[in-house]
């Protein structure tokens, strides 16, 4: 292995791996982070993973649970055509061109744009009957203020689930709820905190729930009372689960999380709050893939892509530096390609302890 990738996993999940080594098969849950444009640098790790190693000679169902673009990446898989579904998406995400100041209502506009690109006609389809991919879609209900669609009190709103969450992380709940939409024959998942429901997905609710999974605040205009779910406004699954928590998933036999970074913070609020991250995360059952600190900061702009790449750069510059941080990625892959195909399943791997 170069220095590219990153490997952290928790003893179960390396005992697994020295016993078994890497089969795709195995890996029982696949998380997806919110995240943006940082998905961009998982471009072709994705690929790998999507293309043949997580569903090649699959018996038993994979979990997919992912909210804002994590949750796109997945859809990804649950193509028929994953790696053609990731090309799709990746080419319309760097691509377009958007007007100089554009509001709420031009960039969901863009979003379904990019989801119905990904899809085509049957790819919503696809989703839902997917055999062996069950997929799990997280948004944010918002409650109270939060779920208003004047601006001026969903500043209210949010003003006070950032002050309440810097409190208490459970008292969050009183401003959001989790709703997670799954595909047909999927069980429920663990989660038991922010009153969480689970809806079962429809093809013509498919996009409205991605959209809403990844409708940030102010940013995009959400989705107002997804059919099947409780009536109000739905927002970024972010905002709840930005990383995700990891107790959720404990019982999960193997959790393969590729992610942009090797620590996780639970929710978009927390992001202010550093002693919510986990450093390292905690699982015994995780496989964690991430960029390395060495590798980010040799791209061109010493750091993966992200929204403020909006502001400070103009649009060739954004997109010039996006294409280069893809191409970057190859070097992810080519990383875990050789692990997996090596004679030590946990070299240069890092087992916490």
């Amino acid at each position: 292995m170069s220095n590219a990738l990153q490997v952290i996993v928790g003893r179960g999940a390396a005992r697994h791996l020295a016993n078994s080594g890497w089969q795709g098969r195995d890996v029982s849950l696949l998380l997806g982070a919110s995240g943006g444009p940082k998905w961009l640098i998982l471009g072709h790790l994705d690929r790998l993973l999507f293309g043949s190693y997580l569903m090649q000679d699959r018996q038993e169902p994979l979990q997919a649970i992912g909210s804002s673009v994590g949750t796109w990446r997945h859809a990804c898989l649950a193509q028929d055509d994953p790696v053609k579904a990731l090309d799709r998406f990746e080419d319309i995400y760097v691509n377009w061109d958007y007007s100089d100041k554009p509001d709420a209502a031009e960039i969901s506009a863009v979003s379904f744009s990019i989801l119905g690109h990904i899809f085509g006609d049957s790819g919503a389809e696809a989703l839902v009957h997917h055999p062996l991919l069950h997929s799990y879609i997280v948004t944010a209900r918002g409650r109270g203020l939060n779920s208003s669609t004047s601006r001026l009190a969903l500043g209210v709103g949010m003003g006070g689930a950032g002050l309440l969450n810097a409190l208490d992380r459970r008292l969050l709940a009183s401003q959001f709820q989790r709703v997670v939409f799954a595909s047909r024959g999927a069980t429920a998942p663990l989660f038991r905190d922010f009153a969480s429901t689970t809806v079962a997905l429809e093809p013509e609710t498919v996009v409205r729930a991605l959209h809403a999974s990844g409708a940030i605040p102010f940013v995009l205009a959400g989705e107002r009372d997804l059919p099947g779910g409780p009536p109000g406004h739905y927002w970024d699954g972010g905002i709840i689960d930005y990383h995700f928590g990891l107790d959720t998933f404990r019982s999960a036999p193997l959790v393969l999380y590729p992610h942009f970074r090797a620590d996780l913070t639970p929710g978009w609020f927390d992001k202010f709050l550093p002693w919510r991250r986990y450093r390292p995360p905690l699982a015994d059952n995780l496989i964690l893939l991430s960029p390395s600190p060495t590798f980010i900061a040799s791209l061109p702009q010493g750091k993966i892509p992200d929204r403020s790449d909006f502001m400070k750069l103009s649009a060739d510059e954004r997109k010039d530096y996006w294409r280069s941080c893809v191409e970057r990625s190859r070097e992810l892959a080519e990383d875990f390609n050789k692990l997996i195909h090596g004679p030590d399943p946990l070299a240069g791997v890092t087992v916490l302890d």
